[in-house]
């Protein structure tokens, strides 16, 4: 099968690694992920991976609940740490490499993240999982993806969501909300759509990073992704 895209930054979200358990990680979720993942690498694809913490902890939440905003934000960083290792643990119960690079030094937990580490990995057929964020307070998983997508040199970042792409308000919430096929990085920023924070989104714009938001939920979508499909939407 031909594939679109040669080298991806997969940004997956810690909440839905949860599945019906409404916490921490649902191992039937992570072995569909792990699935999912390991066919498009053995189809030649490189992939490099940032995944939330939601389903643990949340920086933000945690601020808002009177925790230290920058002691919050590092618990946050901890958490993707944790998702990051139950998924190349995942990966590697099927037979697929993975490595885990860490922002901050956690040897031997993983290895200290340099982009040339990374590149080094995915080109090899191992899958890189890059782990707490950007490793300083205040930036969100989404910036971070952002940041190891260009780092990378990913040709295009795919947020897998439990929502099927970009819709006009949140289509959990509002009935007449319609989905975008695909939309600007200035009108995304302009209409105020939480597809991911400013940041994050500026950072794509300015760097030519296209984004696909789809539903990573169902199994399958990453393979139609990677083939071109039209599912999802592209924010260019």
């Amino acid at each position: 099968m031909e594939t679109k895209y040669k080298r991806v930054l997969l940004k997956l979200s810690g909440e839905s690694l949860m599945g019906e358990q409404g916490h921490g990680i649902d191992t039937v979720r992570l072995g569909q992920y792990a699935a999912q993942i390991a066919e498009i690498v053995g189809m030649g694809v490189e992939v490099g991976i940032v995944i939330g913490g939601g389903n643990i902890f949340r920086g933000l939440s945690g601020a808002a609940k009177g925790f230290d905003r920058v002691k919050g934000d590092q618990m946050g960083m901890l958490a993707t740490v944790i998702n990051s290792l139950a998924l190349s643990s995942a990966l590697e119960s099927i037979g697929q490499p993975a490595r885990v690079l860490t922002a901050i030094n956690m040897y031997p937990i993983g290895e200290q993240y340099s982009n040339r580490r990374a590149i080094e990995a995915i080109e090899g057929g191992e899958v890189a999982i890059m782990a707490g964020g950007t490793g300083n307070p205040f930036f969100t998983t989404d910036t971070g993806s952002a940041l190891r997508g260009i780092e990378i040199g990913a040709d295009v970042m795919l947020k897998g969501t439990r929502v099927d792409g970009v819709y006009t308000a949140d289509p959990e919430k509002d009935p007449t909300a319609v989905k975008f096929d695909e939309i600007s990085y200035d009108e995304v920023l302009a209409r105020g759509l939480k597809v991911m924070d400013v940041t994050a989104t500026a950072m794509c714009r300015e760097n030519g990073l296209p984004i696909v938001v789809f539903d990573m939920d169902t199994p399958g979508n990453l393979l139609k992704v990677i083939a071109g499909e039209n599912i999802g939407t592209r924010v260019y």
